[in-house]
Formats: structure tokens, C-alpha cells, sequence
């Protein structure tokens, strides 16, 4: 890859990642538009840092306030975990049915069956960020006519939980997106459904890195240090990269959601499904 193929990649991943719009969505559109093989060693470890790097993004913009919320006391910070819990366990059993449900969906062997057959196919990809507009201009909707909570409850992290696992397998159905508005739709107040949200994000994101990590090692054991070490050097990069294009994502999203602005997400999400449409026809 070239400099400026890393340099954008990482900018994409940055910025989409943590705004309500799908990153997968639009690093894959961009790796189509690039002519670039989204499982060659190269990518798969950049793509690892770009994660690693919007991880750290998060932590260095949510501490302050996560030290306030959920470290100010133990009995602060047993809630909050079991909040926490509660919710990663229902995505995790969510998407271990869909693993199971959707080679039977769609007929394919399943024991030859990979959820990631399904993370190139440009139509999932649309009908994602189609689900994620819809439900990003609800949530907005129910925002400006309802008052929310500060407190979140133990049905409201469920329910987050449980949509955060339907997003696993689905690329375009945006994480951050479809749980800030579950948050929102559950009587959540925008701070504390950001808080949250990202939190959750923190806690899974290193079972992503750990999984790609693993896809990485598996498929190019043969490759020498000096390999390993060209290989990791544009990486670096890249993760420095979407670390400063994930902090400057993250005050947009928290500018426009305590502004009244979420639902603009949602149209944007709606229109860049019709773009991945009319570019499967003309583009890719």
C-alpha cells in the first residue's frame, strides 16, 4: 500500500468508526475504490492498528467523565460494571445464534460457512446503513418530544446489549449508531447513551482486534521478522492517524447529539445507501 492508501484508510476508519455512520461500510467501499485485497496480510494488520487506534481515541475522550460516572465510588462502579455485563453478555448471545441462524438463512454449509462471506456483500452493507438511518431518525424524533433519564436501567442496558449484538455480523448497521439510539428510545439521556455506548465499544473492541490478529497469524505464518517488521512500520501510522481523526470524530458526535442534530446522522446513513447501491452498479 501507498502512504496515501494508509493515510486514507485510517483517516475513514477514524472518523467513521465513531460516528453513527458504519465505518466497515465506508472502509470497504474505499478498499474497492483503491483496488485493495481486504485479506491480504497487510490490510488485515492495518486494519487491526486502525481499530487499536479509535480504541485509544475513546479512552482518552470518555476518561474524565468516566472517572466521574463510573469510578466516583465502589458502589458506582459495581453498578455501572454489572450494567456493563449485562449488556456484553446479550451481545455475545445474540451473536452467537446469528452465527448459528444465518448459514441456515441463507443455505450455505455450515461447516464451511464464515460470518465474514457476508462482510463484502454490498447489499447487507446497504440494507445496514438503511436499518441504522431509520433508527437513528426515530431516536431523534423521540429525543425532542420525551424527557430522558439520567440513570440507566438494567432493561435499557438489555436492550443495547442485545442490538449491539445484531450489528456483529452486519456491516453497515452502525454500532455506535443503532446503540446510542437504543439508549435514546429506552428513556436514556444523550450523555449518559454516549457514555455508555462507547463503553460497551472499549470492552468488545479487543475481541475484534484479538479475532483479526488471529485471522492474521493464521494466514500468513510463513512471513519472516523482516516481514513482520515492513508490514508493521505503515501500521504504526495508520493507528497514529485514526487516533487523531477518532478524537476529532468523537467531539463532532457529542457537538451534534447534545445540539438536537443526531437525526442528521440518519439521513446521511440513508444516503449513503443509496450511493453503495448506485456504486455497485456503476463502480465496483
Amino acid at each position: 500500500m501507498t502512504l496515501l492508501q494508509i493515510t486514507v484508510l485510517a483517516l475513514v476508519q477514524g472518523i467513521a468508526e465513531l460516528l453513527p455512520v458504519s465505518s466497515s461500510a465506508h472502509v470497504i467501499l474505499a478498499e474497492k475504490l483503491m483496488h485493495l485485497d481486504p485479506t491480504a496480510p497487510d490490510m488485515t494488520l492495518l486494519l487491526v492498528m486502525l481499530h487499536t487506534g479509535t480504541m485509544f481515541a475513546v479512552i482518552a475522550y470518555f476518561w474524565t467523565e468516566w472517572k466521574a460516572t463510573y469510578f466516583s465510588s465502589g458502589q458506582a462502579f459495581r453498578r455501572n460494571a454489572g450494567l456493563i455485563v449485562i449488556a456484553t453478555a446479550a451481545t455475545g448471545l445474540v451473536g452467537l445464534a446469528l452465527l448459528k441462524l444465518i448459514p441456515y438463512a441463507l443455505g450455505a454449509n455450515r461447516d464451511t460457512f464464515e460470518i465474514e462471506h457476508l462482510f463484502g456483500n454490498v447489499y447487507v452493507i446497504a440494507g445496514g446503513l438503511a436499518a441504522a438511518g431509520v433508527l437513528i431518525l426515530v431516536s431523534g424524533l423521540r429525543m425532542r418530544t420525551h424527557s430522558a433519564s439520567e440513570k440507566l436501567k438494567p432493561a435499557s442496558a438489555l436492550s443495547i446489549g442485545v442490538v449491539q449484538g445484531l450489528c456483529l455480523p452486519f456491516r453497515g448497521f452502525s454500532r455506535s449508531g443503532a446503540t446510542i439510539s437504543t439508549g435514546l428510545l429506552t428513556g436514556v439521556s444523550r450523555l449518559r447513551a454516549e457514555e455508555f455506548s462507547f463503553a460497551l465499544a472499549v470492552v468488545l473492541t479487543p475481541a475484534v482486534i484479538a479475532r483479526e490478529a488471529y485471522r492474521l497469524f493464521k494466514s500468513s505464518g510463513g512471513l519472516g521478522a523482516g516481514q513482520w517488521l515492513h508490514l508493521a512500520l505503515p501500521s504504526l501510522l495508520g493507528m497514529a492517524i485514526s487516533f487523531v481523526a477518532g478524537m476529532i470524530a468523537l467531539r463532532w458526535l457529542s457537538r451534534w447529539l447534545e445540539n438536537g442534530r443526531w437525526h442528521y446522522f440518519g439521513i446521511y446513513c440513508l444516503a449513503m445507501s443509496a450511493v453503495v447501491l448506485y456504486a455497485q452498479g456503476r463502480v465496483l
